[in-house]
């Protein structure tokens, strides 16, 4: 993997402002094209993953819809910040929401958030496996 990385080539349209441009990575197994609208909402999205306690959130709603109060008792956390949260989950799209009378709850939006969060996971544990300085 460490080879493709150094082998890969980037490329970049000259002749397009940034909105249609595509951005080739990757040697021949590992191929990567994206736009640069495919990089913001992908940026978007991992902004909203970069606190761990959405994360806890989005693994706790992965095993079924659950209201505010039952995320706040499973988790541990204030009722505000849980909303908090759930406020940011769902401004990313990344939650639907469901309100029945006075109650609201929440379930995963799509469940390839799950394997995004498991790659992030693996590829996180391999990088700092190698790490010696913090």
């Amino acid at each position: 993997m460490v080879s493709d990385m150094n082998s890969a080539q980037n490329k970049l349209s000259n002749n397009d402002a940034g909105r249609g441009q595509t951005i080739r990575v990757g040697a021949s197994a590992s191929r990567c094209e994206l736009t640069k609208d495919d990089l913001q909402s992908a940026a978007f999205l991992a902004k909203s993953l970069s606190d761990g306690n959405r994360l806890r959130i989005l693994l706790l709603i992965s095993g079924g819809r659950k209201s505010v109060s039952a995320i706040v008792e499973a988790l541990d956390l204030s009722q505000p910040l849980v909303s908090h949260h759930l406020k940011e989950l769902k401004r990313s799209l990344m939650v639907k929401v469901e309100r029945e009378g006075p109650f609201v709850y929440y379930e995963l939006a799509d469940e390839r958030i799950l394997s995004a969060l498991q790659i992030l996971s693996d590829v996180a544990a391999d990088l700092l496996s190698g790490r010696k300085l913090f």
